[in-house]
């Protein structure tokens, strides 16, 4: 009969780290004023206030579960592996090798929660896409770009929604703005800032060329409420309302009543197209003006400690982080993890995961330091 102890002690110790990296005895304590506020007879009254609640509570219960369900079957292992041995049931041999593998399975995906260690990983995130150089390969290239975040976030079980959308002049996006929402949205996605290559035989080239274009992608965390960070005078915003066009109806609803917001200190413009209402599109420009400033804050208090201490990490803002090739070879290559894959298509359907985790193994190993 084999002996397993050495490999449920191991598993013992991955536990008790996931038991710190989800921080249980804070969530427990958490859960149950939740479940005091969630049982208040007014609680929705202010709508809002309440979806938030009901979101941490459930987010709160799931992990405490998760690692009672954990704990419960590694005990229930250890136990019959040690009725097993004191028995010398070799019968057993293959029913505690398949638990082991279980616990081990599942705790390699738990442990993808101790990457985002950032303040605000757990939050939703606005993703803005811009057609760089190339043209209308360019405009085509961020349009893909568009439907490969879409379909890897509805891989994820994440929702989306497109606040605008601009239409290139002979094909493609001259730009997109995508929010999804979902726990650990801007966790995922904050490693996709920056700008993407396409090299591809372009169909918009008669002679069929291989053409080289980019597109830019910006990632913020959405705060639906960011007004605690940032306060925003109305006299240095202009505002202009539009008719959107809706890429062709693809992407977005057609309608009059689109706003555009300028932030004329900064330059920072936020649009939205796809509200009911030109009010509802102004406070949709407005959460994401907000929260786009609150970002710039964050930024600049980093540009000041870097000052001080004299990091150049900032050297890399902007630079290309990742290749896509599709002639005359199929390659896709984070330039900065190194990471790479043949399954380009695979790629461009939103299979993504792998080039996360990979840029937050990256991080978390300090790859992005003094960059």
């Amino acid at each position: 009969m084999r002996d397993f102890s050495e490999d449920l002690a191991v598993l013992a110790k991955r536990v008790a780290e996931a038991e710190v990296y989800l921080d249980i005895g804070a969530g427990r304590e958490r859960l149950r004023e939740l479940e005091v506020e969630a049982s208040r007879p007014d609680l929705w009254d202010d709508r809002e206030y309440a979806q938030k609640v009901t979101t941490d509570m459930e987010y709160i219960r799931r992990d405490v579960e998760t690692f009672d369900r954990l704990v419960a079957d590694l005990d229930d292992a250890v136990t019959l592996d040690q009725l097993a041995r004191e028995e010398s049931d070799a019968s057993v041999e293959v029913e505690v090798a398949a638990a082991l593998d279980d616990l081990g399975r599942r705790l390699d995906e738990l442990e993808l929660r101790s990457l985002f260690g950032g303040e605000h990983d757990e939050r939703d995130a606005i993703c803005e896409i811009h057609a760089g150089e190339g043209g209308t390969d360019a405009q085509d290239w961020a349009e893909m770009l568009l439907r490969m975040y879409l379909r890897w976030a509805e891989r994820r079980g994440l929702t989306t929604e497109i606040d605008e959308a601009s239409e290139g002049k002979e094909a493609g996006l001259l730009s997109a703005t995508l929010l999804v929402k979902g726990r650990f949205a801007y966790g995922w996605l904050r490693g996709e800032q920056g700008v993407h290559r396409l090299v591809r035989i372009s169909p918009f080239d008669a002679a069929a060329r291989r053409q080289t274009s980019f597109a830019s992608i910006d990632v913020t965390p959405f705060i639906e409420d960011s007004s605690g960070e940032v306060q925003i005078d109305e006299k240095d915003l202009r505002i202009d309302t539009y008719r959107s066009s809706g890429a062709g109806g693809q992407h977005v609803n057609v309608t009059d009543s689109a706003v555009r917001i300028t932030h004329l200190p900064t330059g920072i413009t936020t649009s939205c197209q796809n509200q009911r209402s030109q009010h509802q599109n102004k406070a949709r420009a407005l959460q994401i003006l907000s929260a786009k400033l609150a970002d710039r804050q964050r930024e600049e208090r980093v540009r000041e400690l870097e000052a001080i201490s004299g990091s150049s990490s900032q050297a890399a803002m902007g630079n290309q982080i990742r290749s896509y090739v599709l002639a005359p070879y199929q390659l896709v290559k984070d330039l900065r993890t190194g990471h790479e894959t043949g399954s380009v298509e695979a790629v461009l359907e939103g299979d993504l995961d792998a080039l996360m985790e990979a840029f937050l193994r990256w991080e978390r190993a300090g790859g992005g330091a003094g960059t």
